[in-house]
Order: structure tokens, then sequence, then C-alpha cells
């Protein structure tokens, strides 16, 4: 039986999926998981209510979430994943030949379980590839144990906080002073990314977040992409002390692109890229008046 999906991006504002079809629910101790089926979008999984991945639209945030600052590091070995229990941050890193170790370091098994069951094309068998290691638990347990066990030589050259927002479980992790443990298990030319939220519905939140990015790494950098199953204009960050994806030209994304022969991706490409991080006035007029005077 068919009926509306719903999702509330603020207490004012609502779109959806008028003949979803719910397939699964699951309430674990963290949340709640959904998996509907859409007309629109095909399959998609909430957590809480709220849209995480479908399979008609992932690789455009994925892609984006992974493959600019991983093409601005000039050879990534090992990365890290907050969340990404649906495996498409994996997938994504491991289109990078380079790529010799991924952690997944994910809270709840039900959404792997259920996204590995019933979205498949999202992971794509990352999690049956064996540079990937699959961690449930806190990431921030992950992190603190890896302070006591990584040695310099293991340290991660890519983080994708592939989360839910600041308002969930998750909260902990959104914080300056996680920012700088999570530097230390990071090489000194690693790149972080993260998504921020949509300026039209979270503006605020999104300065809150870019003002603790920028009080904890050199370079923050922002993009923005249209994303369907978010319902507008989203945006996303990466964060260095070293690395600047922004300043890449196309014909340097076009070189790296072929020598890692990745030549499969559907959104994201070289000419992408510098739109990417190019925001609109108003976009930029909206966050202003949010955000920290610059220094």
């Amino acid at each position: 039986m068919s009926a509306p999906l719903l999702f509330h991006p603020t207490a004012d504002a609502v779109y959806g999926f008028p003949d979803a079809r719910r397939l699964a629910r699951v309430d674990s101790p963290y949340q709640r998981i959904e998996v509907w089926d859409t007309p629109q979008l095909g399959r998609l999984f909430t957590l809480d209510g709220r849209p995480m991945t479908s399979t008609g639209d992932e690789f455009i945030y994925h892609e984006c979430m992974v493959h600019p600052a991983a093409l601005a590091h000039p050879s990534p070995k090992a990365a890290l994943v907050l969340g990404g229990g649906d495996g498409g941050a994996a997938q994504q890193l491991l289109k990078h030949p380079g790529i010799e170790r991924i952690v997944v370091a994910e809270l709840d098994a039900q959404v792997v379980r259920l996204t590995r069951e019933y979205l498949p094309e999202v992971h794509g068998g990352a999690f049956d590839d064996p540079r990937v290691e699959l961690v449930i638990g806190d990431a921030a347990d992950f992190v603190a144990g890896a302070l006591q066990t990584v040695p310099a030589t293991e340290q991660f050259d890519l983080v994708v906080f592939d989360l839910t927002p600041p308002d969930s479980p998750a909260s902990g992790l959104y914080t300056p002073d996680f920012y700088t443990q999570l530097k230390r298990v990071m090489s000194p030319t690693a790149a972080l990314s993260l998504h921020l939220g949509s300026p039209y519905f979270h503006a605020e939140r999104i300065a809150g977040l870019l003002n603790d990015l920028r009080d904890t790494f050199a370079i923050v950098r922002t993009m923005s992409t249209f994303i369907p199953l978010y319902g507008s204009l989203w945006m996303m960050a990466t964060a260095s002390d070293t690395l600047d994806p922004a300043s890449l030209t196309v014909e340097a994304l076009t070189e790296r692109l072929a020598a890692r022969r990745i030549d499969s991706l559907k959104h994201y490409d070289p000419t992408l890229h510098a739109g990417l991080f190019s925001a609109s006035r108003s976009v930029r007029d909206k966050l202003s008046q949010f955000l920290k005077p610059s220094s």
C-alpha cells in the first residue's frame, strides 16, 4: 500500500513523495530506520524520518563528498568514513587505485544490514572488498582508540563525515574538541569532507559548523549542489591544513582522473568542479549574518 512520504526540513516547510511504499522498519537502540520505494528516486532509507540515501541520486552526494578532496590529495592511501553504513562513500573511495585501507565506523549495525539488503546499488559490493574494514560502534570511540594504536605511518589521508546532522546521535562529532582529536589521526596532508545542510533551511547551523571548522583547520572551502532527495541546494565542505581542492584547475583534475583511471562517475567531473566551490550571492548573504567576522 502506498502513502505520502513527507519531509520537514524546517517546521514551516514540507516536501516529499506522494506514492511511497514502505518496505521495512526497524527501531534500533539508536534510531528508527525505514526503507521506502518511490516512483521518483527508487529505494531510499530514512533515519528518524529524515532522508538519508536513495538509489536514484546517491551518486550526486557521495561523488561530491569524496572526489574533490581525494583528487586534491596527490596519493591517498588510507581513508576513514564516520558513519557511512550504506557503503556509498566507501564505494567512491575504492575508485582511487592507491587506496589501501578504508575504515567505515558506523554506529548502527541495522543501517548496514538494511541497506545491504534493500539498496545494494549504493554500496556496490564495497563491504566485500578486503581493503574495507567495517567497525560497528561509536565513531568517537574508534578515533579515541586509534589515537593509542595508530602509528604516524598509518594515519588517514581522507576523512569523510557521512553522518546524520548535528541534532542527532552524531552531535558529539561536530565539535572543535572532536576535530582537534581527529586531526591527531590524520596525516599532515589530509583532508576532511562533510555535509552541512541547505542554506535555505539551515543557514544558522551551516554557519556554526563553518565557524568551528575554521577555528580548527587552516583551509576550509564550501561546495554546493542540488540533491533531489534533500529537496534543496545542499552544502558540503572540505577542511585541511594543507590541501585546497578549490584551487585545482580543470587540466590538473583531468590529468589526475586519467592517471587514476576513474571514468565511471555520473555527476562529478572537472568542468563541474569550480561550480561546486562557487556560492551564489543569495547563499553568501544568508550565511553572512551568522558567520564570525573574518580576522
